[in-house]
């Protein structure tokens, strides 16, 4: 049986398609559906979302967002964590937050699952580093680490408990130590 051949989908098309869960996202052209998310991932995330929120939301400085779709550049990214500078959020008519994102966050972070592609998600920071993004994070839970990516430089890999990862300047009071975010996975 011969196959006929089928043409890609376009960035355009993939955004009228309905939403998957877990969501999917679009990348040079193929469509990808993330993991779904497990425990580790689950508390990890809410509790960085909280804690961010916790020392930016109050004085409008930005907000942290879980699984929001964000399209620039040609792809369309679901990043675990996007924080993006209060300024920088869209709004619709009536001055809610818009649902729709076609800007690159401020601060990007991902969390590995155990089933996940760790070059898939670079790509995603990298990518995001290349249109604006000030700096992303790839949490590893399983080895307790974290992929620093400041953009135009080397990344960094902080695995000790006392070292302090470093953050965008507009959550520059957010003080996090590799051992309290790993912390979190404790009851």
């Amino acid at each position: 049986m011969v196959k006929s051949a089928t043409r890609p989908l376009t960035l355009e098309e993939f955004l009228k398609l309905p939403e998957t869960k877990p969501a999917s996202e679009y990348i040079n052209g193929q469509i990808i559906q993330k993991p779904m998310p497990q425990g580790k991932h689950s508390k990890l995330q809410s509790k960085l979302v909280t804690a961010i929120n916790e020392v930016v939301e109050i004085e409008k400085i930005a907000f942290a967002f879980t699984e929001l779709r964000c399209t620039f550049g040609g792809r369309s990214i679901v990043p675990d964590v996007a924080v993006f500078a209060w300024e920088r959020i869209p709004l619709d008519e009536r001055g809610d937050v818009a649902n729709v994102f076609e800007a690159s966050p401020d601060w990007t972070i991902e969390i590995l699952s155990p089933d996940q592609r760790q070059t898939k998600v670079t790509g995603n920071i990298l990518h995001c580093l290349k249109h604006g993004t000030k700096l992303g994070w790839l949490l590893d839970p399983d080895e307790r680490s974290v992929l620093v990516y400041p953009p135009k430089q080397q990344p960094e890999l902080l695995q000790a408990e006392q070292e302090i990862l470093p953050v965008p300047d507009l959550v520059s009071n957010l003080q996090l130590t590799v051992g309290q975010l790993f912390g979190w996975l404790k009851l």
